[in-house]
């Protein structure tokens, strides 16, 4: 990752307020993808995107429905914006389905974050925001690694 940033991020509330602070950056039309094993990170740090973004509705993993949509709420300084938030990982690199979540639809009018979407789901947009996370064996400190690609 040429232009990225990396920080270490010792808890779940610091994985948090990343996501917040990257929100601040995330407009309708902008991609996020997230990589890293279970348990590095990933719906946590899209709980912190949607509360940075002031979606509505409780955020979770959508592994079971693969597309969960979240209204705009009320975004302090910037236009409010809707967030879809997906879980690849059932997918399994299968373009049909993924089609079928009108995905290229939901991006001009939402920030559209994505769980193991890579391979899977970059060709969607010009550029994307790719975050890495990583987790320490027996530890709950957790890596970000992020940098816009494309």
């Amino acid at each position: 990752m040429a232009d990225s940033r990396q920080r270490v991020l010792p808890t779940v509330a610091d994985t948090e307020a990343l996501g917040r602070e990257l929100a601040a950056d995330l407009h309708a039309g902008d991609l996020v993808v997230l990589e890293g094993p279970l348990g590095a990170g990933k719906t946590a740090l899209t709980r912190g995107i949607a509360e940075g973004l002031g979606v509505q509705g409780r955020v979770s993993s959508p592994t079971f429905i693969i597309a969960r949509q979240h209204p705009a709420g009320h975004r302090a300084g910037a236009p409010a914006v809707p967030m879809v938030h997906v879980d690849a990982y059932r997918l399994g690199g299968d373009l049909d389905e993924l089609d079928a979540l009108d995905l290229d639809t939901d991006l001009h009018q939402a920030v559209v974050v994505v769980e193991w979407g890579r391979g899977v789901v970059e060709h969607l947009a010009e550029r994307h925001l790719r975050v890495l996370l990583s987790r320490r064996p027996d530890s709950d400190v957790r890596t970000a690694i992020w940098e816009w690609v494309g």
